[in-house]
């Protein structure tokens, strides 16, 4: 019967876990830090967009990233002076880690002068993406 019981508990709080974690995934938000962080050309590897940059951290093997990638280029195409740049994050540990990125796809929307306005980690839906954007420009 004690076996039972903590079935049942650990059954209660992985899915407890897994629709909080399903609420959160992909919500672009704001972190009190971002704010402050700045990045540049030479951080990204890309050049930054004229009036707003989207930001993907990626891995070869995260399938979730393809899927970002294509909405990322689809929003950027859409809106004039807006880049979208692709990070490896096992290429780039130290920016990984300086931006505590945590989990891939990250996505971070930066403004004109390269301040981070927005993230997400997990694949953004597009009127998100676009909404963040609105704000960024």
């Amino acid at each position: 019967m004690t076996g039972l019981v903590v079935c049942l508990v650990v059954l209660a709080v992985a899915t407890g876990f897994g629709l909080l974690r399903a609420g959160r995934d992909g919500r672009l938000r704001v972190r009190i830090k971002d704010g402050t962080v700045r990045l540049s050309e030479t951080d990204l590897g890309g050049p930054l967009g004229e009036r707003a940059t989207l930001v993907q951290f990626s891995t070869a093997f995260c399938q979730p990233c393809r899927a970002t990638r294509r909405l990322l280029a689809e929003v950027a195409g859409m809106v004039e002076g807006v880049a979208h740049v692709e990070v490896d994050a096992e290429a780039q540990l130290e920016l990984v880690r300086r931006l505590e990125v945590l989990r891939t796809p990250t996505v971070l929307v930066l403004d004109a002068a390269g301040r981070v306005v927005r993230r997400a980690a997990g694949m953004p839906r597009k009127a998100d993406v676009i909404a963040a954007l609105g704000q960024a420009v």
